[in-house]
């Protein structure tokens, strides 16, 4: 019997408060700014021709309401899941910090770099180059590049590829179940090992990619 293909459509929410200030999100509820909304409807212009019968958020507004955008244009869709396993990396105490004062701390060596240096991820690109000027380029590599050490009271990026990983196995099986394509709101660090997942990529890959606020990201399924 021939396979039939499903489609997995994953994508980031648009750009929030936090992020235009330029503050370490995380679990933090930030709100879509007016860009943020834009970039939401260009990501729902993208899939306006799709066919999604199911749909994922997390439980922060941002997900949600970049959903909404997308949903607008899919009255086919029946079921909208809430599941927190593709929520963004929780920062712990970094969550809420702006990238100006961290920059100023480790400046003051006031962090410590290998539980908290690979927040640097979150940079701008602006932003990575003041701190490796700071640290010093072999430094900065390695520290950047940083993937199984937690921030304090946070997630490393091994932590979210578990629960992603996870997350992937109920992709599979709900769409094996229900036999729908399936459109996913997601963060840009849930994202970043969903695909390293699925494309079956290397650490030293996943950690240098950047992921826009208003890319979507399609994955065939076959049952």
């Amino acid at each position: 019997m021939k396979k039939e293909e499903y489609f997995v459509y994953i994508f980031r929410h648009g750009q929030t408060d936090f992020n235009k200030k330029h503050i370490f999100t995380g679990w933090k509820d930030s709100k879509l700014t007016a860009l943020g909304k834009k970039q939401a409807q260009l990501t729902a212009r993208k899939l306006q021709g799709k066919k999604i019968e199911i749909a994922v958020q997390t439980r922060l507004s941002r997900s949600q309401d970049t959903l909404k955008e997308v949903l607008k244009f899919h009255p086919e869709c029946k079921k909208v899941i809430t599941d927190n396993r593709i929520i963004e990396r929780n920062y712990g105490k970094l969550n809420g910090t702006a990238h100006k004062e961290f920059i100023r701390k480790i400046g003051r060596k006031e962090y410590d770099l290998l539980k908290e240096g690979d927040a640097i991820e979150n940079l701008s690109v602006e932003n990575r180059k003041k701190v490796e000027k700071i640290l010093g380029e072999e430094e900065f590599k390695i520290i950047h590049r940083g993937y199984d050490v937690r921030p304090l009271q946070g997630e490393s990026f091994a932590d979210v590829e578990k629960r992603v990983g996870s997350f992937i196995k109920y992709l599979e099986k709900l769409i094996k179940k229900d036999k729908k394509n399936i459109a996913i709101s997601a963060h840009g660090n849930s994202i970043r090992l969903f695909r390293k997942i699925l494309e079956k990529k290397s650490k030293e890959e996943a950690v240098q990619w950047f992921i826009p606020f208003d890319k979507v990201f399609a994955y065939s399924f076959y049952y």
